[in-house]
């Protein structure tokens, strides 16, 4: 790790990472990080998506384990329908 810099919470609960950092790591506007915080540490994990082809492999390993199990398309389908009837608000 190199060197510690400072920074300030604004009113809005905004922090500012120093320019230095930024581009050391090579944040961009937009990045999304995971942030954890426990006593007095806060720490920021820049979240990356998946490369194409680890997705693709990790789909494919789905498909086998839910064939495996006999999951259908029609179970996920019905079940996609019941979580979303479940999350949706009351009217």
């Amino acid at each position: 790790m190199s060197e510690a810099a400072t920074t300030t919470l604004s009113s809005k609960g905004q922090v500012v990472i120093p320019e230095e950092i930024r581009e050391r790591l090579g944040l961009k506007a937009g990045a999304q990080f995971v942030v954890l915080g426990d006593k007095d540490v806060v720490i920021f994990k820049v979240l990356q998506p998946p490369a194409k082809r680890d997705f693709t492999a990790l789909v494919q390993q789905a498909r086998q384990v839910a064939k495996q199990s006999g999951v259908r398309r029609s179970d996920v389908t019905k079940a996609v329908a019941t979580a979303r009837r479940r999350a949706s608000p009351s009217k």
